[in-house]
């Protein structure tokens, strides 16, 4: 087996030019999808084994509003914040066992790039949204695309 890396995008945020990037927050709408995605997962009956966010405060409301349905802490990775890549991915799985769940929070469009660098896939990474892929230094292998809706209906 080889670990499974959960990649969660930040919900929806307040607009580009309202304030520093780094200080975006999420929207109602982002909140809601940050819950819902949380919900979902563990409705799923996921259990991971670490979350880490981006230090940007719109993932890091996502993580700690998706975090209170899955009984997990999120933890900072500057990594998540800026070009997160697949050995960056890596990097957040090494200190993990091979049967082990891992979350991240994060951002596009860094987090297509490291699905497509393990899977090959190309997708649509929605605000909200989630994948997750089992991840191996020679390849992945993409597990599942939950787009914000399929999240919402999973929730109930």
């Amino acid at each position: 087996m080889a670990p499974q890396l959960w990649l969660l995008r930040h919900g929806e945020a307040v607009p580009h030019d309202s304030k520093p990037d780094h200080e975006r927050e999420l929207t109602p709408r982002g909140r809601t999808q940050a819950e819902l995605a949380g919900a979902a997962l563990a409705k799923l009956g996921l259990e991971f084994a670490a979350c880490y966010t981006s230090p940007k405060l719109r993932a890091l409301e996502t993580a700690r509003l998706a975090c209170r349905s899955l009984n997990v802490e999120p933890s900072v990775a500057r990594s998540l914040a800026g070009r997160f890549d697949r050995e960056d991915a890596l990097e957040l799985l090494s200190v993990h066992g091979a049967d082990d769940r891992v979350l991240a929070v994060g951002h596009e469009p860094t987090f297509s790039q490291v699905v497509h660098d393990f899977t090959g896939s190309r997708l649509d990474f929605k605000k909200g949204g989630v994948a997750g892929l089992r991840a191996e230094r020679a390849g992945g292998e993409l597990l599942v695309l939950l787009r914000p809706r399929e999240l919402e209906a999973i929730a109930g």
